[in-house]
């Protein structure tokens, strides 16, 4: 449990070293067995120590630890209570957050949209830390990896933090092009179809070393 928690707060630090996070935005969880190891609220990533570990069980009742958790603890709860994610991961990254504001999901400006699922959708916007907010997550998130709040961040899960922290990450990446090629005036981005995204997800099923 202890080298988990280790590893959560590296990636919870290495959210606000790439600048996917301001201040004490954004949070990180992981499952371990029937609990949950996840980051508490208010708390500033670098001055998290192995004696803040902050664990929940799958209801959500502290079961380690004194600090509390994120107030963001329902949209944790919902994503592993209806996927099979091992890890999430959520981020204000800027250019992100930005595109949740202007369209219903990200056009697929790259491949790589395949990997997190198909076009990555935007969840309604919702007060954080409600169960409004998870319940419009969920609905954005079926059949993907990955999707949008509006006028929020972001959320990913995966199969353990380097998994999610991955998708995260390329997400804010696509979501950096798509404005970036929109913002040219006169043009209009190209974007993938069906066809060549599922192309794409075939291909990428043996991505990697065996």
């Amino acid at each position: 449990m202890r080298h988990a928690w280790r590893e959560l707060i590296r990636t919870a630090r290495r959210m606000s070293t790439e600048g996917l996070v301001v201040g004490t935005s954004g949070n990180v969880s992981a499952r371990v067995g029937d609990r949950l190891l996840i980051t508490p609220t208010g708390v500033p990533y670098d001055e998290l120590g192995d004696d803040d570990l902050v664990a929940v069980d799958l209801r959500g009742r502290q079961t380690d630890g004194t600090l509390r958790p994120t107030s963001e603890l329902p949209m944790h709860l919902a994503v592993y209570g209806s996927t099979p994610a091992r890890a999430v991961v959520h981020t204000h990254a800027v250019h992100a957050t930005a595109v949740s504001t202007l369209v219903p999901e990200l056009p697929a400006v790259h491949y790589a949209t395949a990997a997190l699922g198909g076009a990555v959708r935007v969840a309604p916007y919702a007060l954080y830390g409600t169960e409004e907010l998870a319940a419009g997550m969920l609905r954005a998130l079926a059949g993907r990896s990955a999707c949008l709040l509006q006028n929020h961040g972001t959320v990913a899960y995966g199969d353990d933090l380097a998994q999610a922290y991955d998708r995260t990450a390329q997400l804010e990446w696509m979501c950096r092009v798509w404005l970036a090629a929109r913002s040219v005036p006169g043009l209009s981005p190209s974007l993938l179809s069906a066809g060549q995204l599922e192309e794409a997800a075939e291909r990428l099923k043996g991505y990697g070393q065996p």
